[in-house]
């Protein structure tokens, strides 16, 4: 226990799994945490004679399924081995943390998605800048940016870091900037500085300037990234060298999507429970390694038409040849994990498949290189020159590792025979240890004339050879006399002695020098991670272009025409979302928006409720954003000048944790639109204002379309859905707003909704209607018909209270209402009830009754 708190206290805030033996063992705090956690049995044990320890453990080959559970659930878990071979000490075994796994730093299959990546990220930051770093350590990806703190916050949303770092003492600055939704990690100060950070960057890339990276003007993303490295120390990850370059994001290469429009537009998680996401409609990737950058490219878009272009071409060539896309897609399916293998190759954790996986994805390139090669086509003969096979190291591998070994090197039967002779001379006497045995037997027996001689094995003196008493004369002189049984005795001879000291240290020299042979391949590999990962990269990226141009096909996307224009001109656009989830037979009624800086930059839209105006704003954005990651899109036609931020305010969400109302969340996104607004943006504002009472909402809005109108320098395009009918008033004073409006079909009291976009404003929201057609009492909504038409009858400078103060005296309630008319029939009749005596009235008698009140009325 001495030992055990030693190592506890050098990580006091991780789970300790303390290896006794063949078992996983935590004690006191972790040990009440690990059993809730994992379902595990507490026990306590005594620990000296006046105190107890909590208990709980686990086999040690059951860490691959209990390791993920802690990690899951938030938990920072040290893994203590035994760094001795018991048998060779004494003394209390040498114990030591060989890794610290934590939700961001974690090489196990079992821990992370292989469709995403598990990316650890370091924020740097003081009152107006900051920097911040990505790193996946299961892929080797390290990237690094810096600006203002709503880029930074943009890029936490779009890489989705599983554990953030920062410094100490900035806790509630972090949570003030970025929100507190993130798992985090605080490190000392002094990690957080400059000398530091560049020390631990060019110690771990051993180059003299970070100027090769493009980094070194950087300062605190310099500052961010170093701090990553300086963890992956603290966590006892040494074995770093697929880590090989620091790569810069650079802002003005991709298009600028904010928090608020990554969830607006739901491009990977939605709003609304159990709805598809944009990333599900377009990932059709086959690899983990092009899923994952399918995520990096939808989260950030490119602004260079040229690299658009180019992989738009590539699309549009495999939707040209569905037969060559398939054959790719066949040879894709052989690659497997490809980025995270040759990754476990680095920290030495791989294991004798994961090696052949490796061949059978580098037999796989080779295809599809020569296929590349072979084509008319620019970039994929870019993408041929850049994928290596790796001949030598492929070929070492066939050579060397049996087609199909076990998961663990000490199960044996790893190396192939002919790779070492001393191993194949091993092996035979190992495991055709009993028909040498046999034969032995039989020649001694034939030897000696001893019919019923046989050789056996005890755990005393090992091999002998057993001979019955009758025949005991029998036996040569060169064999030695061992033992003396009742009716037999036993003999050992030099070659059997020599035999049981080859088979019995067989095995164990069979797996050392497998695991020798096996350590040796992967140092070999080792070289070539860089090679492996260039690979990896390629065949993402081909395996997204293929995904791109499957979509194309299924959905009956077109190639858009991308431009350095500011015109968005979209024919038929469709939403390429809700199209998947409409009912069997009933298809996407599409739309066009045309948007310019010259005569329609403003478009207000106005139409009822349900019309389908915030999937007509949505859909605008997608077709955008699709076509600038350079995917083919939901459209007849699209011409598109490229945008450089696409903004949204839709929908309405309070933020009750933040103590902010719905209002308050509209503003502060309408605040950050108006802040970064420029010349390219495209701007989509859902219902703006409705959080507030209805002039204040009025007057918000107007207000904001008109400095989107008149500002200086950015003539922002933008959509405008709204149902402040008011607001169709501006296109008489302000040149580029327009008036438009989602159409709609009155068949007698129904509705019937066109979901097309045409020209002019509407002045009915239809309110009323879809409450009832939402199931509202028939009541309530004959109610709502009423006061309607009042208000629309009074005077609408009399303002609102007027008309709705004479409304409360019709108010619903019938038999409240009752008596507080002026009709005398109705007084009469309240006077004979007044008059009943109920608690002594018959049946008949109340009858009667009913019947005078029935004449008083004048029914018959």
């Amino acid at each position: 226990m001495k030992q055990y708190y030693e190592i506890k206290g050098k990580h006091p805030d991780a789970v300790l799994l303390f290896r006794v033996g063949d078992f996983y063992e935590t004690f006191g705090e972790d040990a009440i945490k690990a059993a809730e956690i994992l379902g595990i049995t507490l026990t306590r044990r005594a620990n000296g004679s006046a105190s107890y320890v909590e208990l709980a453990g686990f086999p040690h080959h059951a860490l691959d399924t209990y390791l993920p559970k802690l990690v899951r659930a938030g938990q920072r878990v040290a893994i203590c081995e035994q760094l001795e071979d018991p048998k060779m000490t004494k003394k209390i075994v040498k114990r030591g943390i060989t890794e610290l796994v934590t939700p961001g730093v974690s090489i196990n299959d079992n821990i992370l998605e292989h469709r995403e990546n598990n990316f650890l990220a370091s924020v740097h930051f003081d009152k107006k800048m900051a920097g911040v770093a990505f790193l996946d350590i299961s892929t080797g990806e390290f990237l690094t940016a810096e600006g203002s703190f709503e880029y930074v916050d943009k890029l936490l949303s779009s890489f989705k870091p599983k554990e953030v770092l920062f410094q100490k003492g900035k806790g509630n600055d972090f949570v003030a900037v970025f929100g507190g939704k993130y798992y985090t990690y605080t490190m000392d100060e002094w990690v957080y500085t400059e000398d530091a950070a560049v020390d631990r960057l060019l110690r771990h890339f051993e180059t003299k300037s970070l100027k090769g990276y493009g980094v070194h003007e950087l300062s605190y993303g310099v500052v961010a990234a170093g701090a990553v490295l300086h963890y992956l120390d603290l966590t006892q990850h040494h074995q770093v060298q697929h880590i090989t370059a620091l790569s810069r994001i650079e802002e003005d290469k991709y298009v600028w999507l904010d928090r608020f429009t990554i969830r607006n537009l739901e491009l990977f998680g939605a709003i609304n429970e159990g709805a598809k996401t944009v990333v599900q409609v377009l990932d059709k990737t086959i690899s983990p390694m092009g899923a994952r950058m399918l995520k990096r490219w939808i989260a950030l878009p490119l602004k260079e038409i040229t690299a658009i272009n180019e992989r738009l071409s590539v699309v549009e060539y495999f939707v040209a040849n569905p037969a060559e896309k398939e054959e790719l897609e066949d040879h894709l399916r052989q690659i497997g994990d490809l980025e995270r293998i040759i990754s476990k190759v680095a920290v030495g954790r791989i294991n004798p498949r994961e090696v052949v996986q490796l061949k059978n994805a580098l037999l796989a390139i080779e295809p599809i290189k020569k296929y590349a090669a072979g084509v008319d086509h620019e970039i994929l003969n870019r993408f041929a020159e850049q994928l290596n096979p790796c001949l030598s190291v492929r070929e070492r591998i066939e050579r060397e590792i049996t087609n199909d070994p076990p998961m663990l090197l000490h199960k044996g039967n790893v190396i192939k025979p002919g790779v070492c002779e001393e191993l194949d001379d091993l092996r035979k006497i190992a495991y055709s240890g009993k028909d040498y045995l046999a034969q032995m037997q039989e020649r001694e027996s034939n030897r000696t004339g001893i019919p019923s001689l046989k050789i056996s094995f005890n755990n005393v003196f090992g091999y002998y050879i057993e001979v019955r008493n009758t025949h005991k004369d029998k036996v040569p002189n060169d064999w030695i006399r061992k033992q003396t049984l009742v009716s037999a005795e036993r003999y050992i001879t030099e070659e059997l002695k020599e035999y049981e000291s080859k088979i019995l240290g067989a095995e164990e020299k069979i797996q050392a020098m497998e695991a020798k042979i096996f350590n040796d391949l992967v140092i070999a590999l080792s070289e070539y991670i860089q090679a492996v990962q260039l690979n990896a990269v390629v065949i993402a990226k081909l395996d997204c272009l293929l995904s791109f141009a499957s979509s194309a096909v299924e959905n009956s996307y077109s190639r858009p025409e991308l431009n350095d224009s500011k015109i968005i001109d979209i024919k038929d656009g469709r939403h390429p979302v809700i199209e998947q989830q409409l009912p069997i037979g009933e298809s996407y009624i599409s739309n066009d928006v045309l948007l310019d800086q010259d005569d329609q930059q403003v478009i207000i839209i106005t139409g009822p409720n349900m019309a389908g105006k915030s999937a007509l704003l949505r859909q605008t954005a997608l077709i955008v954003l699709m076509s600038q990651i350079g995917s083919f899109v939901p459209a007849r036609a699209a011409k598109i000048g490229y945008v450089d931020k696409i903004f949204t305010r839709v929908g309405a969400s309070d933020n009750i944790s933040l103590g902010e109302s719905t209002f308050m969340v509209e503003m502060n996104e309408a605040a950050s639109i108006l802040n970064n607004v420029s010349d390219r943006s495209l701007i989509l504002l859902d219902e703006l204002g409705r959080g507030t009472s209805t002039y204040d909402g009025i007057s918000i809005a107007w207000s904001i379309v008109e400095y989107i109108h008149e500002h200086a320098h950015a003539k922002a395009k933008t959509l405008f859905a709204t149902h402040y009918h008011e607001l169709n008033e501006m296109e008489k004073s302000f040149g580029r707003v327009k008036n438009y409006n989602v159409s709609v079909k009155e068949v007698g009291n129904k509705v019937i909704f066109l979901r097309k976009l045409v020209r002019g404003g509407s002045n009915h929201s239809f309110g009323i209607h879809v409450a009832r057609m939402a199931g509202m009492p028939p009541s309530v909504v004959k109610r709502a018909d009423e006061i309607l038409v009042q208000l629309e009858g009074d005077n609408r400078k009399e303002g609102l209270a007027k008309p709705l103060g004479g409304m409360a005296e019709k108010r619903e309630g019938f038999q409240l209402s009752f008596f507080q008319m002026d009709d005398p029939v109705l007084k009469a009749i309240r006077d004979e009830i007044r008059k009943m005596d109920i608690n002594n009235l018959t049946p008949i008698e109340a009858l009667n009754k009913l019947n005078e009140i029935k004449k008083l009325t004048g029914l018959k």
